[in-house]
């Protein structure tokens, strides 16, 4: 194991009803909010009704910021910036999934700082300041609800960048908020879960029990619950089991002490900001053949991952068998559960495929598992066709 420091501080509160906290949270954080949300849904579920009344009752002037995209924008964040200037914001509430948490993030640390926030994303600077935040969650997939990282389309330069922001203050999850998420959004977000924890479980790092059996855990009770929750949307068990294995996937939990990959999201990052496609159908297409392209770098780890997760029999196979038996039920698992599995899927062919290997490599080789360079992108994205 690695050395290591853990720090988090967001507070979480979880379950049934947890929505009558957000008064007094508002009542500490300042009199001028910015509520942030996406394309409306939280108006048709009748949370916004809410929201805005237990805002009002704990005195707090609102300003909105209606219509963030699935993939935030930088143009939208940079609107955001502007309202809390102009309105003298005192802090932001975001309501929705991680979307609208990360370019919620974007606003916080860029309100303060006086160069352009596209910075924080491109390497050229780090934010030291932020306006508080606080989510309430509707969707159970990025984790973005307790931990600092956002991810930013600037779509007039095709670039799709993740950028180390700031942690909320405080996230409301109630499992009853994501009853009413789309049956698609819904298979997103599970699969965007498990491709958070692959990027943390494939590793070299050795002596990492502890490690591996959470990440192990996640994975499990994801897939237990997949199906169930396809079937009843409204199974609260289901859908808060899968809700909190979003937040513990990349709370910081599974990391620490370990060296982590990343390289697949790198890679859907680039796909997404060429075609715009959903990232948690991205991750689904692209994991699996990452996984096909990399697993003899540590074929050990693999085939711990077979029989570990899926349940995969080792009798009379072969340590490549035992291995790719547990990326074919990694394939199977997400064709069953209605994932795509192809780009074309996406209607993406190989038009742009030399120009996403290049979008995803920009400051150099990815991934830590097997270093990529943009030729290997482009052999796994040739893969995904």
């Amino acid at each position: 194991m690695n050395n290591f420091i853990y720090h988090n501080p967001t507070e979480l509160i979880f379950g049934k009803g947890q929505l009558s906290h957000l008064k007094d949270k508002a009542a500490k954080l300042g009199a001028s909010v910015l509520l942030v949300y996406g394309g409306g849904s939280i108006k048709r579920t009748g949370l916004y009704d809410k929201i805005i009344s237990l805002l009002q009752e704990a005195g707090c002037q609102v300003h909105e910021l209606a219509g963030v995209e699935p993939n935030p924008r930088l143009s939208t964040v940079k609107k955001g910036i502007g309202i809390c200037r102009e309105q003298g914001v005192n802090w932001i509430l975001a309501v929705g999934g991680g979307s609208v948490i990360d370019a919620s993030k974007a606003i916080a640390v860029g309100v303060p700082y006086q160069g352009d926030v596209w910075d924080f994303y491109t390497r050229k600077a780090t934010p030291q300041k932020a306006l508080p935040l606080g989510t309430v969650l509707t969707l159970a997939a990025t984790g973005s609800e307790m931990n600092r990282g956002s991810v930013v389309t600037n779509w007039e330069t095709q670039e799709k960048f993740g950028g180390t922001t700031t942690f909320p203050t405080f996230s409301i999850l109630d499992p009853e908020n994501t009853f009413s998420v789309p049956r698609d959004q819904t298979i997103y977000g599970m699969c965007d879960i498990m491709s958070h924890v692959f990027e943390q479980y494939f590793s070299h790092t050795p002596e990492i029990p502890l490690q591996t059996r959470f990440a192990e855990a996640i994975l499990k009770t994801v897939i237990e619950n997949a199906e169930r929750v396809l079937a009843n949307p409204e199974d609260y068990d289901a859908r808060a089991n899968i809700l909190y294995c979003g937040t513990m996937a990349l709370n910081g939990t599974l990391p620490v002490g370990v060296e982590t990959d990343w390289a697949t999201h790198s890679i859907e990052h680039a796909v997404s900001a060429v075609y715009d496609i959903p990232h948690g159908g991205g991750l689904a297409i692209i994991f699996p053949k990452w996984m096909r392209y990399v697993y003899r770098e540590n074929v050990e780890r693999f085939k711990r991952y077979a029989t570990e997760v899926w349940g995969v029999d080792p009798a009379g196979k072969t340590d490549d068998e035992i291995a790719l038996a547990g990326i074919e039920a990694t394939e199977a698992f997400f064709a069953r559960i209605g994932a795509p599995t192809r780009l074309a899927d996406y209607q993406i062919g190989d038009e742009k495929l030399q120009l996403m290997a290049e979008k995803a490599t920009p400051f150099g080789p990815i991934g830590r598992f097997k270093k990529l360079a943009s030729e290997d992108v482009a052999e796994i994205l040739r893969m995904c066709l």
